[in-house]
């Protein structure tokens, strides 16, 4: 989610409902009737999401990215045509969902922007469920303490009938970032717009230096561990999911306070 967005949208959580725990946790047996659909950016939550469904016994049937044009409340935006790399390395058909213009820049009200933003994902898994036989057991999500993004989700579920798999969902993040790295991700940072991020954070991968950097930048801004409130976003090159690396070749853009890599060449390996 980009940062200037969701300041906006944080600023209206109080009047947002919690997300169901239960739902959020995936503590529950999921539903094995029908496809599971995996909501995935490319990024290490929606990935992490993604390889818990598959370690749990998930049958994930799409993956489900929506590419944004411009600044978003709801989605990840840097990158994410290279969702397609990613799901060919993954063995798994993806859906690709392109809306017009949020016009982000333009809300008066997040949580009305959120819910807008939510439509075409809605329209494109209800055209899905009617292709896929048993329909749709079940979404996963990446949310780790979002309840603006997590509330809307779980009520698309509740709408489209079908069950929430989201095991990060309020999770301890360093816990979190130690088991994706333990299990073998490889984590690139792709986007950074916070106080305490440079241009020096762009394209560096994720391991126990960065974190240890990350959790010291936390203590002297309050920049999340995980970057949940969007202070930056990454990008999944390899992981035990994945039959190959994604290789990448790129330049970066600073305009002032923040920035992103550029890719100018991608392949995998």
């Amino acid at each position: 989610m980009d940062t200037d967005a969701d300041a906006s949208a944080d600023s209206d959580l109080a009047s947002e409902s919690d997300a169901d725990s239960s739902a959020g946790s995936g503590s529950e047996t999921p539903s094995q009737n029908g496809a599971w659909i995996s909501l995935f950016s490319g990024g290490k939550d929606s990935s992490w999401a993604l390889y818990r469904a598959l370690e749990t016994g998930l049958e994930v049937g799409r993956l489900v990215t929506v590419h944004p044009t411009g600044d978003s409340y709801m989605y990840h935006v840097p990158e994410t045509e290279l969702a397609t790399l990613a799901a060919e390395s993954i063995g798994i058909e993806l859906l690709d969902v392109e809306p017009d213009d949020f016009d982000a820049a333009d809300a008066t009200d997040s949580g009305t922007q959120g819910d807008d933003e939510l439509e075409p994902l809605e329209a494109a898994l209800r055209e899905l469920e009617s292709e896929l036989p048993g329909g749709i057991a079940g979404v996963t999500a990446g949310a780790v303490e979002s309840e603006y993004q997590t509330s809307r989700i779980e009520a698309m579920c509740e709408r489209l009938d079908c069950d929430l798999f989201a095991p990060l969902w309020q999770e301890a993040p360093r816990e979190l970032a130690d088991e994706m790295l333990e299990a073998g991700f490889e984590i690139l940072i792709v986007q950074v717009a916070a106080q305490g991020l440079d241009e020096s954070w762009l394209g560096r991968t994720i391991d126990e230096d960065a974190l240890a950097d990350l959790e010291a930048i936390n203590e002297e801004y309050g920049v999340h561990l995980l970057g949940e409130g969007g202070e930056f976003e990454t990008l999944v090159v390899d992981g035990p999911h994945m039959g190959r690396r994604i290789d990448l070749e790129y330049e970066t853009e600073w305009e002032g306070t923040r920035g992103r890599i550029r890719v100018t060449d991608a392949r995998l390996e």
